[in-house]
C-alpha cells in the first residue's frame, strides 16, 4: 500500500496502520500520522475532514502550537488531545541551535540524547496516556502529529505498533519512512533558512537532512531506555501510561481487524 497521503502544505503524512499484527492486522485508515497542519490549505482542510477524524493528538509544547496554531476546518468536532506541561523559558531546540556548531554529528548528538529522555518527560506521558486511553474509547481515526511528525509521534506510533503485535521490522521501516527524499527536497531550503535567520550561521546540506531525518538508533536508544528503566516495554506501557490488559484488549478490539 502507499502509506504516504500527499497533501498541499501538511507535511510526512501517512496511515501508520494496514500493518500484520500476529495473527490479526491492523486496520487501514484508522491511525494516521503527520507534522503539524498550521499551513495547511483549504484543499487540505477538505481532505482532512473527508478522513472523518475522531481524535487529534497534539504532541507539540504550548509555545509551538501557539507560534503555528493548527488550521480546522468548519464543523470540526473532533476531540483534541494536548497540554501545557513543563513548559519552561525557551524552546530547547532553539537553544541548541544557538550554542552547536551545527554539524551533523551536533545534531545527531542531540537527537540520541533527545529520544533517550523522551519516553519519560511529564508532558510525553501525560499525552502518551490519553492517547491511548482514547484510543481504547473512540470508535474513529486517531490522527497523531508534532511539528514535524517524525520524533515525538515516531515514538507513539512504535509504542502503537508494539502493543498492537507488529514485529520488530516493521515497526523500524515504518518510522525509518520519515527519510523521503521528496520531503527533503521540499523541507532543506526553509529549514537552512531558518537555521541562518535564528543563528545567524549557514548549515551545510547534510546538516539539514541529518536534521530533518531520524535513524534507527534514535528508537532503539528510546525503547533501551525503556527497558533499562522498565524491563520491557509491556511493562512501562502498563506502570507508566496505564494500558493495562482491560485497556489493551479494548485497543485491539479498535484497532485490529
Amino acid at each position: 500500500m502507499t502509506r504516504k497521503i500527499a497533501f498541499d502544505a501538511i507535511e510526512n503524512f501517512r496511515d501508520f496502520g494496514d500493518y500484520a499484527a500476529g495473527p490479526r492486522r491492523i486496520k487501514r485508515g484508522r491511525l494516521y500520522r503527520s507534522a503539524h497542519q498550521a499551513e495547511a490549505t483549504d484543499a487540505d482542510l477538505e481532505a482532512l475532514r473527508a478522513l472523518d477524524l475522531s481524535v487529534i493528538v497534539d504532541l507539540r509544547r504550548p509555545n509551538e502550537r501557539e507560534r503555528s496554531p493548527n488550521r480546522r476546518w468548519e464543523g470540526f468536532t473532533a476531540r483534541v488531545i494536548e497540554n501545557d506541561i513543563g513548559q519552561v523559558g525557551d524552546d530547547p531546540w532553539h537553544l541548541f541551535m544557538q550554542d552547536s556548531d551545527l554539524s551533523p554529528t551536533a545534531f545527531t548528538t542531540y537527537m540520541v540524547d533527545y529520544y533517550r529522555d523522551a519516553p519519560f518527560v511529564d508532558r510525553h506521558v501525560d499525552l502518551y496516556s490519553r492517547y491511548f486511553h482514547a484510543l481504547s474509547e473512540m470508535d474513529g481515526p486517531v490522527l497523531i502529529h508534532c511539528a514535524a511528525g517524525k520524533d515525538r509521534t515516531g515514538i507513539l506510533a512504535a509504542l502503537t505498533h508494539h502493543l498492537a503485535g507488529v514485529n520488530e521490522a516493521d515497526i523500524l521501516a515504518d518510522f525509518l519512512l520519515t527519510n523521503d527524499p521528496d520531503r527533503f527536497a521540499r523541507r532543506v531550503p526553509l529549514m537552512t533558512a531558518t537555521i541562518e535567520e535564528n543563528t545567524g550561521r549557514r548549515p551545510t546540506e547534510e546538516a539539514v537532512i541529518t536534521a530533518l531525518g531520524v535513524e534507527a538508533r534514535y528508537l532503539d536508544t528510546a525503547f533501551a531506555a525503556i527497558h533499562a528503566r522498565h524491563g520491557t516495554l509491556d511493562a512501562y506501557l502498563e506502570e507508566i501510561l496505564g494500558v493495562d490488559a482491560d485497556r489493551r484488549e479494548a485497543i485491539a478490539h479498535r484497532i485490529l481487524d
